[in-house]
């Protein structure tokens, strides 16, 4: 197994009437509600945690990409992974995941090549780079492009990023939505010819197709934990095997919540709260937002595959309000993975035999949780969580799905090297 400490950077002190007062976290967050002094520290301290992170072993940290979102500060993480890069390249254990750049919305796209090109050798190899379509609140509402668009822009921006990637001359490129008389982007990328390419989705049925035909990853990046998302992965696999691929599980990767604590009990009333936050404010979002007409395609609705924002399900915001949700029920439900060392070793032993999946994006800050309690949550699951699960799935390959890096002392042999 490979386990990623992701971060989505929230904003963790969101007013308590915030979902009675304001309409959605996403898209139309009032900016008077940030105060820059406070944001300073979050940021530091959420930096502090993913560097924390790589000290204790963490197969991965990651960064995300989200726009006019008070729970996901991160509208570049570049930024973010840029920051990162200089512990990464001195470790041996982790990579560098970024589960974005959104590729519609850079113009050129080849800005991302040469951004992700730069993190790749400043982290000495380690970058792993995701490439989301975007969610429609981000690309439709907040970036203004067209949902009828959004998917044929992606995959011109990505088959001229993969040429830009590939090619050791100065090519040209006409397509539909760029034309660019000399696509040369410096620096190349260190890993040849790219680094491994994982895509998040929602669950569209091109997405499985586009993931399994071009040997990406496919992660599933869901608020509401195992159970949901193994309802997406059982379709991938059969397309996979539909399509002739091989099962590898570290295909595939999801998100979970995870608490640790001393005991069952102490974990209940160390995050509960925080939990609760998360749901109630950051999952607030205004259902007109959830997606644009366009936005999902005809194959994926004639698929039954529906948005997690869309309101086709009660929400866990809704029902922990209304006390039709309780502590055990989120446990049981899936949506987190919570108690002593023990239980969530059992537990997550439990799970990740059961969906076939290698790659675990592990969600160890939730809400408004301060910074004390992330560190301790973090260092409870390396060291007495995650070496008890790591051999889940060991007889399988997963180099062509996660960098190689290279030692320092292979940058001093080059140096050296006339």
């Amino acid at each position: 197994m490979k386990f990623i400490a992701f971060h989505f950077m929230p904003y963790r002190e969101l007013p308590s009437d915030f979902e009675e007062k304001y309409p959605s976290v996403w898209v139309t967050p009032p900016k008077t509600l940030f105060n820059p002094e406070r944001g300073h520290r979050m940021y530091h301290d959420y930096l502090d945690e993913l560097e924390f992170a790589i000290d204790l072993g963490f197969d991965g940290v990651g960064v995300n990409e989200h726009h006019s979102n008070a729970y996901g500060m991160m509208p570049s993480p570049n930024l973010m992974a840029s920051i990162l890069s200089r512990k990464i390249r001195n470790s041996d254990k982790t990579s560098l995941l970024i589960l974005g750049n959104s590729l519609a919305s850079y113009n050129p796209p080849i800005r991302v090549a040469e951004e992700m090109a730069m993190l790749d050798v400043l982290s000495a190899g380690k970058l792993i780079a995701g490439f989301p379509v975007g969610t429609s609140m981000d690309q439709n509402y907040a970036y203004g492009i067209n949902p009828a668009e959004l998917r044929e822009r992606y995959y011109e921006a990505h088959d001229l990023i993969m040429k830009a990637w590939k090619s050791d001359d100065v090519v040209m490129w006409n397509g539909k939505y760029n034309q660019l008389r000399y696509v040369n982007p410096w620096p190349r990328p260190a890993q040849n010819p790219h680094p491994p390419v994982w895509i998040p989705g929602g669950g569209s049925v091109e997405t499985y197709d586009f993931c399994i035909e071009n040997q990406y990853s496919f992660s599933f990046l869901s608020y509401f934990g195992h159970k949901y998302a193994n309802k997406v992965l059982e379709p991938f696999w059969e397309r996979n095997d539909e399509l002739g691929g091989d099962r590898n599980p570290y295909k595939t990767g999801i998100c979970q919540f995870i608490f640790v604590s001393e005991t069952d009990e102490r974990a209940q009333l160390e995050y509960e709260e925080h939990i609760r936050y998360f749901f109630n404010k950051c999952m607030h979002t205004d259902r007109r937002f959830a997606e644009a007409p366009g936005y999902r395609t005809v194959k994926s609705l004639r698929a039954g595959l529906r948005s997690q924002f869309d309101g086709s399900k009660k929400r866990p915001g809704d029902m922990l309000k209304d006390g039709t949700m309780t502590w055990q029920d989120l446990i049981e439900e899936g949506f987190i993975v919570a108690g002593s060392p023990a239980t969530v070793r059992d537990r997550l032993r439990e799970v990740l035999q059961n969906v076939r999946v290698g790659n675990v994006v592990c969600l160890l800050h939730a809400g408004s949780m301060p910074h004390w309690l992330t560190l301790k949550n973090m260092q409870l699951f390396a060291e007495e969580v995650m070496p008890y699960v790591k051999d889940i799935h060991s007889e399988w390959d997963h180099s062509h799905y996660w960098p190689k890096g290279f030692a320092e002392e292979e940058v001093q042999e080059a140096v050296t090297q006339p």
